[in-house]
């Protein structure tokens, strides 16, 4: 097939070829191949809008060239001119269009819902810079750009153009769409709206830029800062153009497909992926009005076509915008948002149900439970919280409306991929059908006593720590031993998922090291979050992690037995190394504060075992491994909400009655760490711990390290182990991406 292909495209042999040209024709052959599937894809009369501000998809090529069902192939013919996949794999960008759990979820969806053929497009922004670039300097988290965008890209831009209305201008979109490829099944696509104006060249330091500038800066970066007014306001920019070119295009199609908007239900449905793109429901009602649809019938087509993702349980990250932001970023709405605000406030006198508030701010969730007609949390526990505390005003009054859609993952990316060995055993012992219905998995527990398929989980696991070991080596120069226990734990850096508790572990055991207690097995630390530009805290929280790595290095007392890891930059593409190389997945969220989680799910599928809280789907994997195959800790999410209702917290008191709590705590400001460190922010996050310590840290912190030690302790008896670990990866199938979207479309979207 290649050698044809360069021939063709190149008129050179296909050993001839340089490793760019190589990952151009793979390009080109994935391309021709979806749009021969495109032609095939039959498309039914409802169709799916996923609205997301994000979409983590990783890099690409390794995982179409599964799912088209050649990957093996192009392998074997690179072998034969002495080229590896892998290295052609690593020439492509990762694209810069998410950052954490929210975007890779909306990723593993839209693999899903192509795998399922539904027929179902998501549409986002068109990022050019990301987030940001994370470098280290000086133990200190630095931004930088992350440009991802190539001249020949998976990217192809389209026809469709839509211009949005601003309060004193307008813009007009330019819509790049990016292949969906479903396992052995249809294409779909990822609508990215864009603008031609947009300027990189305003970037200067790091990551700043004129926020005013919206013309030149409106598609650069994923959440600009929003500690400033003006960054305030360019997210706000963001989302109206985001869900304006959205609902353009959605009433678009539904009129190609043969809609008189009247019946637009019967033709869409939009899923609102957290409150990011909720003006998509004011848009759609202006634009049905503008189509001579009067808006009290406009009001009834919006509620039975938009349904919405709670995706957290923290009141600070449910939206709320300034009402003089909207008039000045998108007034063309404003007066529907006031028209849908006094209908509410009409029927129900409750001021927490009101979509425009005492102070004059608009709650964008409030909008989106009252005109959307299903809402959905993302775990059982998260849903059984948003029903009986956090909203409980609003199940109260919509009970049909709320369902739960517990989270999964794309077994093809974080199996099949990532982990081809693990991918080969199962496919020796079980059969290949859990590709496509992961519930197959279970037939791994009838090997649960099979000494040769044990021993060969931890073969793979020991070739997978030294893949990570060569990594972190060529990458970031450093060392580790390969023959530890690789305790991991990469996420977003924020408080509530308590990073601060696991690198007080650190401090913990490094004062037992110091003091003679030495752990049979070396112990690998490693840790991976970017924090907010703007999250001063979190960035301190890096800061010691880097200051402890530093000095545990330096320490030849203590490295043979301990050692501390950040990895820079962490992604998609090192998740892909990271996760197969675990033996404990840390999800140690504060118990309620944790909507679902994905990377626990990952982490198991790939035959870690998790150490955490009972949060988010923590609790449902608890359910499903029995109490022998995890190691569950701390106070549970009852104890946890009534203690905020009741204010009565004081990390004082525990910090003063329990001296390992003091003496991990006091290491923080201590002469070894302030001689690495920045002394003020070494004081900052200690004064927050002992001061606030407002995700609860220290009455969890002894229950965590006797769970920690038990774990570790447990890890010596290594066929033990091993069956921990085959127990996890046989129980992972509920996890699969594939059955939350079953869900999703047998109860919300109806395709």
């Amino acid at each position: 097939m290649l050698k044809e292909k360069a021939t063709k495209t190149y008129g050179k042999e296909l050993k001839e070829l340089t490793k760019e040209e190589i990952y151009f024709l793979l390009l080109d052959v994935c391309k021709e191949m979806s749009d021969e599937k495109l032609t095939t894809c039959k498309d039914g009369k409802k169709k799916l809008y996923y609205i997301s501000a994000e979409f983590l998809i990783g890099k690409l090529l390794g995982n179409n060239l599964i799912n088209l069902g050649i990957y093996e192939d192009v392998k074997k013919e690179l072998a034969e001119v002495d080229v590896r996949l892998a290295e052609i794999e690593e020439i492509e960008n990762e694209p810069s269009l998410g950052n954490g759990g929210l975007g890779r979820l909306a990723a593993c969806f839209l693999d899903s819902i192509a795998t399922l053929g539904l027929h179902g497009d998501g549409v986002g922004l068109n990022y050019h810079l990301g987030l940001f670039k994370q470098e280290f300097v000086k133990n200190l988290q630095k931004e930088e750009e992350n440009p991802w965008i190539t001249e020949k890209s998976w990217l192809r831009k389209q026809s469709d153009a839509f211009t949005v209305q601003f309060g004193d201008f307008a813009m007009k979109s330019v819509l790049y769409d990016m292949d969906v490829i479903g396992y052995n099944n249809r294409v779909n696509k990822l609508h990215l709206f864009d603008v031609e104006e947009v300027d990189e060249g305003i970037v200067t330091d790091g990551i700043e830029f004129d926020k005013s500038d919206v013309k030149r800066n409106l598609t650069l970066f994923l959440y600009p800062d929003d500690s400033t007014e003006e960054g305030r306001l360019l997210r706000v920019y963001q989302q109206y153009f985001m869900v304006s070119c959205g609902a353009q295009l959605i009433l678009k199609e539904a009129k190609d497909r043969g809609s008189n908007l009247h019946d637009l239900a019967d033709y869409a449905v939009v899923q609102i992926n957290d409150t990011h793109p909720s003006m998509v429901i004011p848009e759609l009602i202006r634009l049905l009005m503008a189509e001579g649809i009067d808006i009290k019938e406009a009001i009834s087509i919006v509620e039975k076509t938009c349904a919405y993702t709670n995706h957290t349980i923290l009141a600070e990250a449910l939206e709320k915008w300034p009402m003089h932001y909207l008039e000045t970023v998108a007034p063309a709405i404003v007066p529907i948002i006031r028209v849908l605000d006094a209908i509410k406030k009409a029927e129900y006198s409750d001021p927490s149900l009101a979509i425009i508030d005492g102070e004059n701010r608009v709650h964008m969730a409030n909008m989106d439970i009252h005109y959307g007609f299903s809402v959905n949390g993302v775990a059982y526990l998260h849903t059984e919280i948003l029903k009986n505390t956090e909203l409980k005003q609003f199940y109260d009054i919509y009970p049909d409306k709320f369902n739960n859609k517990t989270n999964g993952i794309t077994f093809r990316r974080w199996l099949l991929h990532c982990n081809p060995e693990l991918t080969n055993l199962l496919d020796e012992q079980i059969g290949e059908d859990y590709k496509k219905d992961a519930e197959n998995l279970k037939k791994l527990l009838e090997k649960k006593e099979d000494a040769e398929v044990l021993d060969r989980l931890l073969t793979i696991k020991n070739q997978n720590k030294k893949v990570l070991a060569d990594f972190l080596k060529d990458t970031q120069d450093v060392t580790i031993s390969t023959e530890g226990i690789f305790d991991i734990q990469v996420k977003r850096l924020h408080e509530y998922k308590r990073q601060q508790l696991n690198i007080l572990y650190a401090i913990h055991k490094y004062l037992e090291i110091k003091a003679g207690k030495k752990p049979s097995t070396p112990i690998v630390m490693i840790f991976g979050a970017k924090a907010a530009p703007a999250y001063t805290i979190a960035k301190d929280i890096i800061h010691l992690i880097l200051c402890m790595q530093e000095l545990i290095e330096k320490d030849e007392e203590v490295k043979p037995y301990l050692q501390i890891v950040m990895i820079e930059n962490y992604n998609v593409t090192k998740a892909e190394v990271v996760i197969p190389a675990c033996d404990i997945s840390e999800q140690i969220s504060l118990a309620s504060k944790e909507a679902s989680g994905t990377g626990n799910m990952k982490f198991m599928l790939n035959g870690a075992v998790t150490l955490g809280t009972e949060d988010g789907a923590n609790v449902e994997i608890h359910e499903l491994v029995g109490d022998d195959n995890i190691y569950i800790f701390g106070e549970q999410s009852e104890t946890v909400i009534a203690r905020y209702e009741r204010g009565d917290y004081r990390s004082r008191d525990y910090y003063e009655k329990s001296p390992v709590i003091k003496a991990a705590v006091d290491f923080i400001v201590g002469d070894k760490l302030l001689e690495i460190g920045h002394k003020e922010s070494l004081e900052r996050l200690y004064n927050e711990l002992l001061n606030k310590d407002w995700f609860m840290t220290f009455p969890d912190m002894e229950d965590y390290i006797a769970a920690k030690e038990k774990a570790y302790a447990d890890y010596e008896d290594r066929t033990a182990w091993a069956k921990k670990m085959l127990v996890n990866i046989a129980k992972a199938g509920f996890f699969s991406s594939d059955r939350t979207i079953a869900e999703y479309n047998k109860d919300i979207w109806n395709l």
